[in-house]
């Protein structure tokens, strides 16, 4: 088999564990952190931003791997093995106060790794079937975070037989380190090639992209705004369903949010609903203007915002579950891959580096900021708010539309820029 077949066979085995995976960063981790060990706004925030330090630390990873001399892949695995001990920790231990630093270390050490994966698609996947061969393999992930987060969410009901739950969820844990572990192994074997073109003075040093490249600046500028926009509401999902008694003078949901209905909700719509949608925006990343693709992804991504939180009924949740399953879908190709369309080619992990070194920013950024402003403002008013910020931040990438005519034809847009 050559590099694209043996790459795309482990990405498929691969996406098995990522969708469990998923399921903790979306739903179950910040479930427990409000039912189980009742955490503040502060320390749930710092569980919903968790992610955010690995995004930060993408440019000292890049120029890390890059003075070691591993592979891409060798690195990947290796990170993601530190993750998987981090939750057989949390397994073993129940205390509050470490799930909230083995929840950081663990989901900083599984973030770090995109720039790396990135790179070796950017490797290994022709640059025409790039965002098809990624959403081949999203179906599979999608389903996994389907299937599991429903089937969790019935088991943890079913334990308790009320809508809070009764026990410390070690076993659930041990999953989520089984699926790190799974997918080391399939890092391990994909073909991937030592980092040349990120080796310099000081492992920031791929931020110098943001000041040479304006195109590239615009870019994360916009996505800066939209971002926040959408991630200091993306928590509170979690906070709406599963803690609604403490915000009944300002709604009430007119059913038991039990864990089988959150992962219903928040976990089993989204994730049908992409597994219907991935292979339609693979189809057209591959093929339409970039900055039209992702105006009308955050469409959608605004008025799911604002149907969600201004709805109490099941039939309303689960409306907006579906359109954030549709934006959602696309918006993970965007997010994944568009850095392949305006990079050097030797530059693709120090681009991605960058864009998820300012995803880190309002990752951590953001969920502390929706907390905040929960106790001003209804959840419902928030929602109009982010949307507005969305929807106007959006407009302003199509002033790039020319840029995204001439990436189309599949080259990377910027020319290279010397070391």
């Amino acid at each position: 088999m050559n590099r694209t077949e043996i790459t795309y066979r482990y990405e498929r085995l691969r996406a098995v564990a990522s969708g469990v995976i998923e399921t903790a960063v979306t739903t179950f981790l910040l479930l427990i952190a409000v039912q189980w060990f009742e955490f503040g706004a502060t320390a749930k925030a710092l569980v919903a931003a968790a992610a955010a330090l690995g995004f930060m630390l993408g440019p000292v990873v890049v120029s890390r791997v890059a003075e070691l001399g591993w592979t891409t892949a060798q690195a990947a695995a290796r990170l993601t093995l530190g993750a998987a001990g981090c939750y057989v920790l949390l397994a073993a231990v129940e205390n509050r106060w470490l799930y909230i630093a083995g929840v950081i270390v663990a989901m900083t050490l599984a973030t770090a790794v995109i720039p790396l994966v990135t790179q070796i698609y950017t490797e290994n996947y022709p640059a025409k079937k790039r965002g098809k061969l990624f959403s081949r393999a999203a179906m599979i992930r999608i389903s996994s975070a389907a299937g599991f987060g429903l089937l969790a969410g019935w088991i943890l009901t079913n334990n308790n037989g009320t809508e809070k739950l009764a026990s410390y969820p070690a076993w659930l844990l041990l999953v989520f380190a089984g699926a790190f572990v799974m997918a080391a192994f399939c890092f391990s074997r994909c073909p991937a090639k030592p980092l040349t073109g990120a080796k310099g003075t000081h492992p920031f040093r791929s931020l110098r992209f943001v000041k040479e490249d304006k195109l590239f600046r615009h870019i994360l500028i916009c996505w800066m705004l939209f971002g926040i926009g959408n991630l200091m509401l993306f928590p509170l999902r979690v906070e709406y369903l599963a803690n609604a008694d403490a915000y009944a003078d300002k709604y009430t949901l007119t059913f038991e949010p039990t864990p089988a209905r959150i992962a219903l909700i928040l976990v089993f719509i989204p994730n049908v609903v992409k597994l219907v949608c991935s292979p339609f925006w693979g189809g057209l990343f591959d093929r339409m203007n970039f900055f039209v693709l992702r105006v009308v992804l955050n469409f959608f991504f605004a008025a799911s915002l604002v149907v969600f939180f201004n709805s109490e009924t099941m039939v309303g949740l689960c409306i907006a579950a579906a359109l954030f399953g549709i934006a959602n879908s696309g918006g993970e190709v965007a997010w994944s891959l568009w850095v392949t369309k305006f990079a050097p080619a030797k530059h693709v992990a120090d681009y991605m580096s960058v864009h998820v070194f300012f995803n880190g920013i309002r990752v951590f950024l953001a969920p502390f900021l929706g907390f905040w402003l929960l106790g001003f403002v209804s959840a419902a008013s928030l929602s109009l708010f982010s949307a507005g910020i969305i929807i106007a931040s959006s407009l302003a990438l199509l002033s790039d539309y020319p840029s995204g005519e001439k990436a189309k034809r599949g080259a990377a847009l910027t020319e290279e820029i010397s070391d």
